[in-house]
């Protein structure tokens, strides 16, 4: 008889946010459900059943799985919970980001949260205003923004001291800057809650010793929570150091490979991470067929470079070259603070298609909705940062495509160099990109065309494969990223450049690349610029002429015995400073040798003089017989 067979479980329901014990309180049940969240992630359901209570939590947890509300929900309940509201002017939480936009993001996160909460709602129009805001007899939730480059410390201060928040969100420099202040209080009697979000980043970014300075003025016995998508070892040692007893979560995702074997990946299921080989002169027309033809037509995209200079060039260039209806924005570590603030702010609120060209700044933590496609132009070689720009899209369950582009040849062993990092990707087969060398060189011609219109874009480009040449030599993966194995018209015609900038890499090459363009005639559109350039142009010419009619008239023909310029020297006039920096050597000299003259004993001083004197006749014996020609022998000194 066969055996009967075994029941196949049925897979349960993932719990709702009402079954969680205790119960959240009935306003943030609503922001919940207003937000559409149904049910809690993996990541929020553990942190709920433990970071609620008094325990530190260490969290990793793959990019996108809604770690800022897993430590927000926490940190409001604890400080709703308080018997009474703090004193002016005490802090209870504070939320450490690595970067303005991140620490901005939660911010806003957590007024769209608090607005639910009537008695806080209403004192959030005090932000905006300059009154003092009113004390009040019931436990309310009051944020802070502080971070550096938008406002002073002065400033923030000032507002501190107005609005006396209980949650200070922002980032390291600028938390010091306000802790320190004597008005800022953070006793142990009303501190409850610490949070570091992206702790690794925190640590890359070189804050560590900011870090140090915040956990010196805050009590010992608090909770905290360290949360990011990857722990590092540097994140290990703050554990020991800043956490007492924590106890560490740990949510991985794990898919079903071909013959049943489970895998653990690093990345939602619901992105598609994918690469297509391409030479670098066909990019910027892949990114252009990417865009045309994904079905549906993607909203968000954000499009990774590895340097800021090449962002801000292609921001320029790309316009008119992009599929009809795109629009372009940018962000990078180089503009200036409010730029980037508002640039950030339109792609996130844009309403019709939008491209964000960017570097890593934007590859950790932001929690950008709804993106669509990532499309990494360069690729990184730091693994990790990899998986962080992937992550961009594919969030909160939304499907996503993540697309790396990559050079035929050496670069195709990233692919393998990922598969060991048990980060898999598959070649792109929906849709099928095909770039030809005519659609090539028409985007190349169109952005030359650009370039030889204002010498502005000539310059742009310049700095930006100069820029990005030194990024691919600093690549830690030298066995795949190979300057020496590129193909460097490829990429100028990629770049769109009216000929090689002068690099040691692309010596024996022709700069010219065979357009025969004479850049020096590139002229700027800025008609006051090209005034200024020309006169410089001329002031140039004059002295290198200047220069070869010396060269020409004798090894002194500048009369005082100074340096002359040598044949083909660069006009920096770096020369003309040799006599002074020969001038500075001396007076040093001369300064070490009193120096030492005065720390010797009288007799030592004496020694000193009859030996220099000493030298002094052979330097004056040796003069004479080389005015007589004579190199006779040296007979001793002067009695």
């Amino acid at each position: 008889m066969a055996p009967a067979p075994v029941p196949t479980r049925a897979k349960r329901a993932p719990r709702s946010w009402d079954a969680l014990t205790p119960s959240l309180a009935p306003w943030i049940l609503d922001y919940l459900s207003s937000m559409g969240f149904e049910h809690p992630t993996p990541v929020q359901k553990s942190c709920l059943d433990i970071f609620r209570g008094n325990k530190d939590v260490v969290v990793e947890a793959v990019t996108g799985s809604g770690k800022t509300l897993a430590f927000l929900i926490p940190v409001v309940e604890k400080l709703m919970r308080t018997e009474e509201p703090a004193k002016r002017h005490h802090v209870q939480a504070i939320i450490i980001s690595p970067t303005r936009e991140l620490a901005s993001q939660i911010y806003n996160v957590l007024v769209t949260l608090i607005k639910f909460h009537g008695p806080s709602a209403e004192l959030l129009s005090y932000a905006k205003d300059d009154e003092k805001r009113p004390a009040t007899t019931e436990s309310v939730i009051v944020p802070q923004l502080l971070v550096g480059g938008t406002t002073k410390a002065s400033a923030d201060l000032s507002t501190f001291l107005r609005l006396s928040p209980n949650i200070l969100i922002g980032t390291p420099g600028r938390l010091v800057e306000i802790l320190s202040s004597p008005y800022v209080k953070a006793p142990s009697s009303s501190f409850e809650v610490l949070v570091m979000d992206e702790a690794d980043r925190l640590l890359d970014l070189g804050f560590s010793g900011e870090l140090t300075r915040i956990l010196g003025y805050l009590p010992k016995q608090r909770r905290t929570g360290l949360f990011s998508a990857s722990l590092s070892e540097a994140v290990e040692r703050l554990i020991t150091v800043g956490l007492l007893y924590p106890h560490k979560i740990t949510v991985r995702v794990k898919s079903l490979k071909d013959g049943g074997i489970i895998q653990e990946r690093k990345t939602p299921m619901s992105l598609q991470m994918s690469y297509i080989v391409t030479p670098a002169s066909h990019k910027i027309p892949t990114l252009c067929q990417l865009l045309e033809k994904l079905e549906p037509r993607p909203n968000r995209v954000i499009v990774f470079f590895s340097t800021c200079f090449a962002v801000k060039y292609f921001a320029r260039v790309l316009h008119g070259l992009l599929p009809a209806g795109f629009s372009i924005a940018s962000l990078h570590g180089k503009l200036e603070p409010q730029v980037r603030e508002r640039n950030f702010e339109r792609f996130v609120n844009a309403t019709s298609p939008t491209v964000l060209l960017t570097t890593d700044i934007a590859a950790r933590g932001l929690d950008i909705p709804q993106v669509d496609l990532v499309v990494q132009h360069d690729p990184p070689t730091d693994t990790k940062v990899f998986i962080h720009r992937c992550g961009r899209a594919g969030r909160a369950g939304r499907r996503g495509l993540a697309v790396v582009l990559l050079q035929p040849g050496r670069e195709e062993g990233y692919v393998q160099l990922l598969e060991v990092r048990q980060t898999p990707i598959a070649p792109l087969e929906k849709p099928a990109i095909a770039v030809s060398d005519a659609e090539a060189e028409s985007v190349s011609s169109q952005i030359r065309a650009q370039a030889l219109a204002d010498r502005e874009i000539y310059n742009l480009a310049q700095r930006a494969f100069v820029s990005w040449a030194r990024s691919y030599i600093e690549h830690q993966a030298t066995s795949i990223f190979r300057t020496g194995d590129l193909d460097w018209p490829a990429l100028a015609q990629g770049y769109g450049l009216l000929e090689l900038p002068k690099m040691p890499e692309v010596r024996g090459v022709d700069r010219s690349l065979g357009l025969g363009i004479d850049t020096m005639a590139v002229a700027f559109r800025d008609k006051a610029r090209e005034a200024k350039r020309l006169e410089e142009l001329e002031a140039w010419k004059a002295e290198k002429a200047a220069a070869k009619k010396a060269e020409r008239a004798g090894p002194d023909a500048n009369g005082d015995g100074s340096l002359k310029r040598k044949k083909n020297e660069a006009w920096s006039g770096k020369l003309e400073h040799e006599d002074v920096k020969v001038a500075r050597r001396e007076k040093k000299r001369r300064k070490k040798e009193a120096l030492r003259l005065s720390a010797m004993t009288e007799k030592e001083k004496e020694e000193h003089r009859k030996l220099e004197e000493m030298i002094g006749q052979v330097r004056k014996r040796n003069a004479e017989q080389a005015a007589k020609g004579d190199e006779g022998d040296f007979e001793g000194f002067d009695d």
